[in-house]
């Protein structure tokens, strides 16, 4: 059994703190096979490090509803469960197949509000044989809590543990 050790991050600037807990997660998740227990262990490793996260999780490509995603683990208040595909910051995330950053969800055109609280937000699609099947999503309630730092790393996280789906 593998452990994470996140203790001592505070005084580590961003990038620091995603090299590290990258490689604790990466580390975490190869020694398990399951994959609901990985994908929420992922979540709850990136809430706990990076205080600029009120919400972070996933959403599936649901295999009988194509054009839906469907919420999977998460960490924050309670989201909404289906999402279509081409709407809100995630469909569009999917429908483009590419990360999207938010500075402001209330200047996004169809922003789906599942928690009010709310500010900015970043999703990154997941992408398996030229398909996207799934999407990171992480809200902030700080407006312009995302930038190209969060995105690349995301992004490098996304690759790495890209085997578990």
């Amino acid at each position: 059994m593998s452990n994470i050790n996140l203790s001592g991050l505070d005084e580590l600037n961003k990038e620091e703190k995603y090299k590290t807990v990258i490689l604790q997660i990466v580390s975490l998740i190869s020694a398990e096979k399951n994959f609901i227990a990985n994908i929420s262990n992922i979540v709850g490793a990136l809430k706990s490090v990076f205080e600029h996260y009120n919400w972070v999780g996933f959403y599936f490509k649901d295999k009988e509803f194509s054009d839906e995603l469907v919420l999977g683990p998460f960490q924050g208040k309670v989201a909404c469960t289906r999402l279509k595909t081409g709407k809100g910051v995630c469909g569009t995330a999917v429908e483009r197949k590419e990360t999207i950053i938010v500075d402001n969800v209330n200047d996004f055109p169809g922003h789906i509000f599942c928690d009010p609280n709310s500010r900015s937000e970043i999703v990154v699609p997941v992408v398996k044989d030229s398909k996207v099947i799934a999407v990171l999503d992480v809200d902030s309630d700080s407006y312009s809590a995302f930038d190209s730092t969060d995105k690349n790393f995301l992004e490098e996280l996304i690759l790495k543990i890209s085997y578990i789906f």
